[in-house]
């Protein structure tokens, strides 16, 4: 590979080798970014460093674990989807993310009139019961602050990775 620049970042040959190991996942260690420098035979620190630069250009977004709910039990996984006033969007995800139990939840722009909805919050649970009475506590927490919402129940993981280099 030849190095190539990004945003101001020149990435070489050791950048391309961390992403590709990285994109296969890493181990679920005390330090797994010491278990990825003794793979490459570099120091751990010239890994996290390497990682910091990536990030800081936005590279790489971030770096995540990717849970697979249905293995976990959690077989009743929907998508609320709400339709907030814009100007109360920061409040109403701010009050989401305290309850504890939406996993991601994030502003989308609305295509009125087919979809009137601008706040998604994505809630897992074991039974769509579960998932129901989770919705109700939603509702009441940012009740006056949404017009109508919706839920859309997944059948199945769709994706799970981001972009992939090739070697």
């Amino acid at each position: 590979m030849k190095d190539f620049e990004v945003t101001g970042l020149k990435l070489d040959e050791m950048d391309k080798k961390i992403v590709l190991l990285l994109q296969e996942g890493i181990s679920v260690t005390e330090r797994p970014y010491l278990e990825l420098a003794n793979q490459l035979g570099v120091a751990e620190d010239e890994i996290v460093e390497r990682l910091k630069a990536m990030k800081s250009v936005g590279f790489i977004r971030k770096n995540a674990v990717a849970t697979n709910h249905y293995k976990l039990g959690y077989t009743a996984n929907a998508m609320s989807v709400w339709d907030v006033d814009p100007e109360k969007l920061e409040q109403a995800g701010l009050l989401f993310k305290e309850l504890g139990f939406v996993s991601h939840c994030y502003e989308r722009p609305k295509f009125a009139p087919e979809w009137d909805y601008n706040l998604f919050a994505m809630v897992h649970g074991k039974s769509k019961e579960e998932v129901n009475e989770k919705i109700e506590t939603m509702k009441k927490t940012i009740q006056g602050l949404f017009r109508k919402t919706d839920l859309i129940y997944s059948t199945k993981i769709l994706k799970k990775t981001g972009i992939r280099l090739k070697e």
